[in-house]
Parts: C-alpha cells; sequence; structure tokens
C-alpha cells in the first residue's frame, strides 16, 4: 500500500477532493437505486451499487494512468484524436437513434458497453485548444490564419454534437470562448466567432422547423424548455422540477435521513441528472452546501496548479480541462434548484453513468500530470542546490 501512495503524485489536496466526491456519492446512487430496481430496470438495488463501484474503480484507474503520462505528450494526442473523435461523432449521430419521437444518438455501444462520445470529445477539443494557443503564444493571431487551424475543428465537433445534446454543444463553445480568452485570442475576433456561431444555431433551428422527423421535436423541446422558464409556468413538461423543488423542500436544514428520499419514487433520471435534489432531501442544506463547497475547493485547487504550470501549455490545459467540470457540476446544481432550465448535465464524480466518470477521471488525471511535472521540477532545483549534487557534477 505504501508503494501505491509513494507512486501517486500531483496535487494531495486535489486526490483527496476527488476521492472524497467518489466517496459521498455511493450513499445517494444507492438510495436512488431503489427506485430503479422497484421499476423492474434491475434485479436488486446492491447491483447498481456494484456498477457504480465499477465504474469509479475504473475511472480511478484512468486517472492514475493519465496522470503518469508526462503531459507534453498531450499536445500530439490531441492531434491525432481530433480525427478520431470525428468519425466517432459522425458514426453516432449516423445511427438515428430516437427517443419520443426526438433525435437521441448520443451513444454508441463498443465491446457491450455503450459510451457518450461527446465527452470525450469535450475532453479532446479542450487539449486541442491549448495546444493551438500555447503553439501562438508568441505570435501574432489573425482570424484569417487560425480559421483552419482553430476553429473549423471546434465548430464541426459542435456540429455533429448538436443535433442530439444542445446543451451539452452550448457548454462546450462556451468553455472554448472562455479558454481561448484567457488564451490570449483578440476579443474582436471572439466577437466574430461569437455571432458566427449564434448565427450558424439560427439556421440549425429553422432549417429544423420546416423538416418533419425527430430534428423538429428536438429543437421544439428546446423552445418548451426554455419558455417555461422564463413564464415560470408550471406544465406538465416541468414535473420533474417541480418534483425536485419538493425534495429541496422537504430536506429543509439537515434532511430526512439517508435512504429516506420520497421524490425518489416520482423523479425520472434521478440517480444522475437529478441526484443533487435527492442529496439535498436526505442530507438537508448541510448536505448540499458540503458538496457546493468540494466543486468550489476543487475549483481554488486547480486555479493554483494553473498558476504554477511551468509552460503556457500547462496552464491552459489545466484550465481547458478542469473549468468543465466544475461548470457543469454549478449547472446541474443550478437546473435542480430551478436556477437554470433543464439540461440533462450530470454531476461529475457523484452521479451514475460510465462515460461520466471516466471523461472526469481522465481530465482530473491530466491535471494531476501537470501538477506532477512541478513537483518533478521543484526536486530538481533542491538537488541542484545540493552541495554533494554540485560536487558530483563537477567530479
Amino acid at each position: 500500500m505504501q508503494q501505491v501512495f509513494k507512486n501517486i503524485k500531483g496535487d494531495r489536496l486535489i486526490w483527496a477532493i476527488v476521492s472524497l466526491l467518489a466517496i459521498l456519492s455511493f450513499l445517494p446512487v444507492y438510495s436512488a437505486a431503489s427506485n430503479l430496481a422497484y421499476k423492474g430496470e434491475g434485479t436488486n438495488t446492491f447491483v447498481y451499487f456494484v456498477k457504480h463501484f465499477v465504474f469509479l474503480l475504473s475511472g480511478f484507474l484512468i486517472m492514475y494512468g493519465a496522470h503518469k503520462i508526462p503531459y507534453r505528450y498531450f499536445k500530439g494526442l490531441s492531434l491525432v484524436m481530433i480525427p478520431v473523435v470525428l468519425v466517432l461523432l459522425a458514426i453516432t449521430a449516423l445511427q438515428g437513434e430516437t427517443v419520443g419521437g426526438a433525435t437521441a444518438s448520443r451513444w454508441i455501444k463498443i465491446g457491450g458497453v455503450s459510451f457518450q462520445t461527446s465527452a470525450l470529445a469535450a475532453v479532446v477539443l479542450m487539449v486541442y485548444v491549448a495546444r493551438y494557443l500555447s503553439k501562438m503564444k508568441d505570435k501574432v493571431i489573425t482570424l484569417k490564419a487560425s480559421i483552419l487551424p482553430l476553429w473549423i475543428p471546434v465548430f464541426l465537433v459542435l456540429a455533429l454534437i448538436l443535433p442530439s445534446n444542445f446543451s451539452t454543444t452550448a457548454i462546450i463553445f462556451t468553455m472554448v470562448l472562455i479558454l481561448v480568452y484567457m488564451g490570449g485570442y483578440p476579443v474582436k475576433y471572439l466577437a466574430v466567432i461569437l455571432g458566427s456561431g449564434l448565427i450558424a444555431l439560427t439556421f440549425f433551428v429553422l432549417i429544423a422547423r420546416m423538416t418533419e422527423g425527430p430534428l423538429k421535436v428536438k429543437v421544439n423541446t428546446w423552445e418548451n424548455r426554455i419558455k417555461n422558464y422564463w413564464n415560470g409556468e408550471d406544465t406538465e413538461a416541468d414535473y420533474q422540477i417541480e418534483k425536485a423543488k419538493i425534495a429541496i423542500a422537504s430536506g429543509e436544514i439537515y434532511g430526512v435521513g439517508p435512504g429516506k428520499s420520497i421524490q425518489k419514487n416520482f423523479l425520472p433520471q434521478i440517480s444522475s441528472d437529478f441526484i443533487f435534489a435527492i442529496i439535498i432531501e436526505e442530507y438537508g442544506l448541510i448536505g448540499g452546501f458540503l458538496i457546493m463547497l468540494l466543486y468550489l475547493w476543487l475549483l481554488f485547487r486547480v486555479v493554483i496548479v494553473a498558476q504554477k504550470a511551468d509552460t503556457v501549455f500547462g496552464k491552459l490545459l489545466v484550465l481547458g480541462v478542469g473549468l468543465p467540470i466544475i461548470f457543469q457540476a454549478l449547472i446541474n446544481m443550478a437546473v435542480a434548484v430551478e436556477l437554470f432550465p433543464v439540461t440533462g448535465q450530470t454531476l461529475p464524480l457523484i452521479s451514475s453513468g460510465g462515460t461520466s466518470i471516466w471523461m472526469t477521471c481522465l481530465a482530473i488525471g491530466i491535471i494531476l500530470s501537470v501538477s506532477a511535472r512541478r513537483e518533478e521540477v521543484k526536486e530538481q532545483e533542491i538537488n541542484k542546490d545540493n552541495p554533494l549534487e554540485i560536487l558530483s557534477e563537477t567530479i
């Protein structure tokens, strides 16, 4: 065991926060599993517990493996993975699966395991953008010169994700804009890119409306969610939000107790999209604030790691893969308390779901890789100042 801990590098507090979030996830997931088992979606609750454990275990193995890779290698890997990701997204989109008449092509099956390709695409794309920005750090960036190497891959990825998942597309686009801004991309060009994105989205919506099929149904769903949110109307489409608010109100300060949630029997997507509502119902505002503070603490450590990174690529890489985790968590929590329209985003490391856990752990592993490199540099500086080291080099 000591040998294992000895091989763990990187920011210890990030390891601790991620481990704590993973441990805390078991109780709400196990509680939510009772409803899934009752509905006949499994044999018993323990099956979901084991499944979640396997996802987390494999996620931590991914995180451990990623943090042992020198982060400079991710530059080349992102360049190789962009075409792979585009192919996977195209295959996913061409499946043409529908749920309730709307397009729902988000997953592909690899070896019998369902995998959400947009989650992988998000991580790869952020690494790719960080690579481009670090490469152009000491050069003059022009819009024309950046279209092909930067924005064409970004818009291709977004275009393939958009028909089935608007919220993920919006989050990725927002994170890319924030990253390129922090990377020194001219603001005047960012305004052009943002405008182009909005125009492209408008054309997509107009074209979808003129067609008859899954795309039109999907666009209507987006519009209804946004309209209902802004109008403050309680309609049949707001059923899950209503139940989430009841769950939160029932939790009060201390909660009703572990496993004693009532609304888990009525809330759809209880173990993924609305798990935060069940956490508050069972553990109260204290439990909800604890989870929120852990994510904010993680954000603080991500910023610290980025600040201490020894290269521009390292700084942008940490922010590129780290900020979306916190952003997604805040959106999930905001949806549960009706501060945001329903998006379908999971709570990283706590919600059930293999792809979400794996890609979050991959992103954190990349952050830890940058942090581990900083530790190596510090050790080298210490050894360099060691008199014995100086003597050995002289000899």
